[in-house]
């Protein structure tokens, strides 16, 4: 989460829009030996001193929307994965948000741990909507490889999160605070994304190595595509991962991998695909290319699949599907 990940504002010039484009011309060596951190981790790095004591909210819905809608009610024994599907499958994700407030009230761990991932998903657009609008007409102007995927992202993206606007200030700051409150609320998957993000619960080894079987054991395909950039190579050589699926470029896809095995959306359209594209421009260029079939397709070469398969078999317990 508190990595350097290219979402924010301040990098959609045209510049950085002709290097991201460049990326999916070398997304192989992206995987294999490049800064490919998950967009989970929302360079957050400038706010982990700026924790403030009282817990960031939802942005305020008294003041007029585009297009406004009523928020869906929602009380606070929705099941999580009802919670989870509503967010892959929202077209408007203020709404969304909202409609998680009460649950958030009452510090329903999953409907917080939800509402950083809105704010972390829809950042990019709401601190700059004009901007990022600009942005995506620039790329789909220059033609180049993957221009049109990831205009298509952005375009998604911008649909989604079109009611948040600048005020509602969904910045590093504010995601960090939420994930902070969804791990103290109990979220595993919090917890798993501010280890991530370099900065645990409890920065001791014996916390890491427990936070890892914690997220085994739950199953939480949320929680295991959170801890994955923490287990590729910036787990190489700590004693802390000894004898986990830990420390290699591959590492990190086959916690990702599990994740999508045990029930993530990782299709074409889902936040993960988007994200990576509309963020990074790392976009697959065969349409309709699920996360799985595009790391086989396009980043692992052969000789690495089946060592990716056997991770991921181990991760789960020997689960994987037969593909």
């Amino acid at each position: 989460m508190r990595g350097r990940s290219p979402s924010w504002p301040s990098t959609r010039t045209l510049a950085w829009a002709t290097l991201a484009l460049l990326v999916v011309a070398s997304v192989a060596a992206w995987v294999q030996g490049g800064d490919h951190t998950s967009v989970e981790r929302v360079a957050i790095a400038t706010a982990v001193d700026a924790r403030l004591p009282e817990h960031a909210h939802a942005p305020s819905a008294d003041r007029a929307r585009p297009d406004a809608i009523p928020a869906p009610a929602i009380g606070t024994a929705v099941r999580a994965s009802s919670i989870r599907e509503r967010f892959d499958t929202a077209d408007d994700l203020y709404a969304y948000a909202q409609s998680l407030e009460p649950a958030v009230r009452e510090r329903d761990a999953d409907a917080i741990w939800m509402v950083s991932r809105v704010y972390e998903y829809c950042s990019g657009f709401a601190m700059a909507p004009a901007a990022f609008d600009r942005d995506t007409r620039v790329i789909g102007e220059m033609g180049m490889r993957g221009s049109a995927a990831m205009v298509a992202a952005r375009e998604r993206v911008s649909r989604r999160c079109a009611r948040f606007v600048p005020q509602d200030e969904l910045t590093p700051r504010m995601i960090v605070l939420k994930r902070v409150e969804a791990a103290e609320a109990g979220s595993v998957a919090a917890e798993a994304s501010l280890m991530a993000a370099g900065e645990p619960l409890q920065d001791t080894p014996e916390y890491k190595r427990e936070l890892v079987d914690r997220v085994q054991e739950s199953e939480d395909p949320e929680a295991y595509s959170a801890l994955a950039p923490a287990m590729g190579i910036a787990a190489s050589g700590k004693v802390e991962y000894t004898g986990e699926v830990a420390g290699t470029q591959f590492s990190e896809l086959a916690w990702q991998l599990a994740a999508c095995r045990l029930g993530m959306d990782c299709t074409s359209e889902s936040a993960l695909m988007t994200s990576y594209c509309a963020n990074g421009g790392i976009c697959s260029s065969v349409p309709g290319q699920d996360f799985e079939r595009f790391v086989f397709d396009a980043a692992v070469p052969r000789q690495g699949v089946d060592v990716i398969n056997d991770m991921v078999d181990s991760l789960m317990g020997g689960k994987r599907e037969l593909k």
